[in-house]
């Protein structure tokens, strides 16, 4: 099958949309998870739902949406993305990525998904509307079909020259601490050539740093090279980072619901890699 959505993956171009009210990331994790698009799963009215909200916020930003159709065994995929060209002199680009689509609905109960991963979708949508100006070339994605990872494999053929891929992936939550003390957390995996630098921009939001997943090698592995969107990337050679803080006790459950986050620690995690984007 993954074959196939090669075959067919295609892409299509945007005409203007009206644009919502500017969210911010609270309000953009309030609208992902909203009942009324039913939890995100693939190929619903929910996730088609979701996609044009994602575009719109996309055209806030200055950028032009695009999105790319493609065929999984989950159906029809549609991952959004849009080009930030800057410094035209290059063709590599830095992908900010994050998957928006959910569980959806499952025996009439709701799965909201606003932790997984709505709040990744929103600090992706804030990274693209804080980096227009800064000179760099970024490709800023919300990926469909997580399971599988079919959105991110057929993201992967698109002809652009990925130099890094950033990943955000489940990054609103602090009810699962690494360190109990330090609610205030975030875990970056694949960080070996840039700690040094996330250490620097981590002078002004001083959150506590992991470098892997709850001190576990296998789960470090598990999740960095094996079930996250970065992985077909890395398989291609291309240098990823993932940033997450974590699964708890309300992830894949009908719990997952915006006020479970804690959008103060959301904010400078994503400040953080704001800055730490920058500085690259």
């Amino acid at each position: 099958m993954k074959r196939i959505s090669k075959i067919f993956a295609f892409v299509f171009l945007l005409v203007p949309l009206c644009a919502p009210a500017r969210a911010g990331i609270r309000g953009d994790v309030a609208h992902l998870s909203d009942p009324l698009l039913e939890g995100r799963r693939p190929g619903t009215r929910g996730s088609v739902e979701a996609s044009i909200y994602i575009m719109r916020r996309m055209e806030q930003c200055g950028l032009k949406p695009r999105l790319q159709f493609f065929v999984s065994d989950k159906g029809v995929g549609r991952n959004v993305y849009a080009v930030s060209r800057p410094d035209s002199r290059s063709d590599k680009y830095i992908l900010v990525c994050a998957h928006y689509d959910g569980l959806g609905t499952v025996d009439g109960t709701i799965y909201p998904g606003a932790d997984c991963n709505a709040s990744g979708v929103a600090v992706m949508l804030h990274l693209a509307d804080s980096l227009a100006d800064c000179g760099r070339n970024f490709i800023f994605a919300a990926l469909d079909v997580h399971d599988g990872l079919d959105g991110a494999e057929n993201l992967a053929l698109l002809p652009y020259r990925f130099e890094m891929v950033v990943n955000i992936d489940t990054i609103g939550s602090t009810l699962a601490p690494p360190n109990k003390y330090r609610p205030d957390f975030l875990i970056a995996l694949g960080c070996k050539d840039y700690e040094k630098q996330l250490e620097q921009a981590n002078a002004v939001t001083r959150l506590r740093l992991y470098y892997d997943y709850y001190r576990s090698k296998g789960f470090t592995d598990y999740f960095y090279n094996r079930i996250s969107d970065q992985a077909p990337f890395l398989r291609k050679g291309i240098k990823a980072v993932m940033f997450t803080s974590g699964i708890t006790l309300n992830t894949n459950k009908p719990a997952d619901c915006p006020e479970t986050l804690d959008y103060d620690v959301l904010d400078r995690r994503a400040m953080l890699i704001l800055n730490w984007l920058k500085m690259l």
